[in-house]
């Protein structure tokens, strides 16, 4: 298999079920958020912490399943699809990481050790994908609702993980001045 086909070269693309759509479209948009998210998530790994390196593995793998879930208009009940289970597994996650941290009082400044800015960097587009997805699904019927509550709960899952690594690195959260 080569990894050009020449097949978008006229800006149209394949969903999962074959049908072609311009690449400009909101289904599109969306699910290359997702991607960019993903994608960002895998720059930041390793961080140096083994359970959070794993984390990141897991949120991977689901953000890959987001992807399928919003490229397929007609799936099947064997599709890949975010389940609840998947949101569970990242309230499980932030539950954990917060046992661990202080409890937030007020905004802090999206900043920190290497691997916390480059999370809430991820955590920020993930905002930015939700949004995409958001309007994806205002247009289109039959948009799963759970992968988009997924999205939400990803960006407080990264936000969470990169205070974590920062509290674990010794940098201290800064707060905005008004």
């Amino acid at each position: 298999m080569t990894i050009y086909t020449g097949r978008g070269d006229q800006g149209q693309t394949d969903l999962r079920n074959m049908e072609r759509v311009s690449k400009d479209s909101r289904r599109i948009e969306a699910y290359g958020t997702v991607d960019e998210v993903n994608a960002l998530v895998g720059v930041v790994r390793p961080t140096g912490h083994d359970d959070i390196d794993e984390k990141l593995r897991v949120i991977q793998n689901h953000l890959h399943i987001v992807q399928a879930d919003f490229a397929n208009p007609s799936p099947e009940e064997d599709d890949p699809r975010i389940q609840e289970s998947h949101v569970e597994t990242l309230e499980d996650l932030i539950d954990e990481a917060d046992s661990e941290l202080d409890p937030l009082e007020s905004f802090i400044l999206p900043s920190g050790s290497e691997p916390g800015a480059k999370l809430h960097h991820a955590r920020a587009v993930c905002r930015r994908a939700e949004r995409r997805c958001v309007s994806f699904a205002a247009e289109e019927a039959g948009v799963n609702e759970t992968a988009i509550i997924y999205l939400n709960r990803l960006s407080d899952a990264l936000f969470t993980l990169a205070r974590l690594v920062n509290k674990r690195e010794g940098i201290r959260e800064e707060n905005p001045e008004y």
